[in-house]
């Protein structure tokens, strides 16, 4: 169902060239970004009070990589989580005429088109907590897309580089504040044991109401191409607002975004506030950087990256930030950290779509409710 070798191949070989860096400056950052994310470990868990102390959750791996590890490992994951769908769509298509064919030509076209997806994200994304690495191959030490011990920390050298660069920042301050952003994730999945079975669980929920039929597939492809293009038909409410993503979605797969949206809210808006939060102590310049970093969000890049963002939803990505960051600003001020961290009680605590706007509301439904 898809040619995985394939979509590496492609994704390195279109990815974009990383800055032009000496050897021994890339020695450099790589020591660098490691002693900073030992460093964040201790600055988050002290900030959000996440960890009891003596309690020590299971550790996980830091990996510094550059943009071909990235895909390498990002392929990986892709593997392991669409795992069950692609089983159930294959077992679907093994009965039809010519499926051997189809399958063999489809495989390929799957993965020259999430090559190119991952050579678009390989430039741009500067660090990543792989909650969902395979943990079933043997590979060397040291390779990407080598299991890891229930999640592993991803922090990719070229881009961090690149984006310091560009934004004219004291690379060491700006380096630490990058890992306070994605050690608070590492912190979040192993100081709250249950969260990557639930994301798991939602995930697969969402790929197992994917309809397997072709034609139903084509159709809502044909839908979603009309809509982005306005060529819908007369009378049809204009929906060019949405992405792809969301076009070929079900009703019950939009229940479960929507649940997804705001944990991703939560746990992108929770990195925001702590890496803000811990920044004033041990990052000088962590005022300049937010304020250029957050310019570059909303300046975005070219024409072509705009339209691409808005075909594959990550303009819905940064709202996260935005919206995730003033729920949690908002809660802390009212009910303190201790009071925030009971949003890691349960699923059942952590806040719907609509509390994420409506941060009050969830106050009033986890905590005035549960002192009642």
């Amino acid at each position: 169902m898809v040619d995985w070798n394939l979509a590496v191949a492609t994704a390195t070989r279109f990815v974009r060239p990383g800055p032009d860096v000496s050897r021994e400056e890339a020695r450099a950052v790589v020591a660098e970004l490691r002693r900073h994310a030992k460093a964040a470990e201790v600055h988050v868990r002290g900030f959000t009070r996440m960890i009891p102390d003596g309690h020590e959750p299971k550790d996980t791996p830091v990996l510094v990589v550059d943009r071909a590890g990235w895909i390498q490992a990002n392929v990986a994951g892709f593997r392991e989580l669409l795992k069950p769908l692609l089983d159930k769509m294959q077992e679907r298509r093994s009965g039809s005429a010519g499926s051997a064919m189809l399958g063999a030509v489809g495989g390929k076209v799957t993965g020259v088109e999430l090559g190119m997806l991952l050579s678009f994200l390989a430039s741009r994304v500067l660090g990543q907590y792989e909650t969902f690495a395979p943990a079933t191959r043997e590979l060397p030490a040291g390779d990407p897309s080598a299991p890891g011990a229930g999640g592993r920390l991803l922090l990719v050298a070229p881009n961090i580089v690149h984006v310091e660069r560009e934004l004219e920042v004291d690379p060491h301050d700006f380096r630490l504040w990058v890992c306070l952003h994605e050690e608070t994730h590492r912190t979040q999945f192993t100081g709250v044991p249950w969260l990557r079975d639930h994301l798991e669980g939602e995930i697969q929920s969402f790929l197992g109401e994917t309809e397997v039929d072709p034609m139903t597939v084509l159709e809502r492809f044909r839908e979603a191409a009309q809509s982005l293009s306005g060529a819908r038909p007369e009378g049809e409410e204009d929906e060019s607002g949405r992405s792809i993503v969301e076009l070929v979605q079900t009703p019950a797969q939009r229940e479960i975004l929507s649940r997804l949206t705001a944990v991703m809210s939560l746990l992108e808006g929770h990195a925001d506030f702590v890496m803000d939060g811990v920044g004033p102590d041990v990052v000088p310049s962590v005022a300049e950087i937010r304020e250029k970093f957050q310019q570059r969000r909303a300046r975005g890049a070219s024409r072509l990256d705009q339209a691409l963002r808005k075909l594959l939803g990550l303009d819905a990505k940064l709202r996260q930030y935005r919206d995730g960051e003033r729920f949690v600003r908002s809660v802390v001020e009212e009910v303190g950290m201790d009071g925030f961290n009971r949003v890691w009680t349960s699923p059942n605590t952590l806040p719907t779509k609509a509390e994420i706007a409506k941060p009050a509301d969830w106050v009033a439904r986890v905590h005035r409710k549960a002192d009642s």
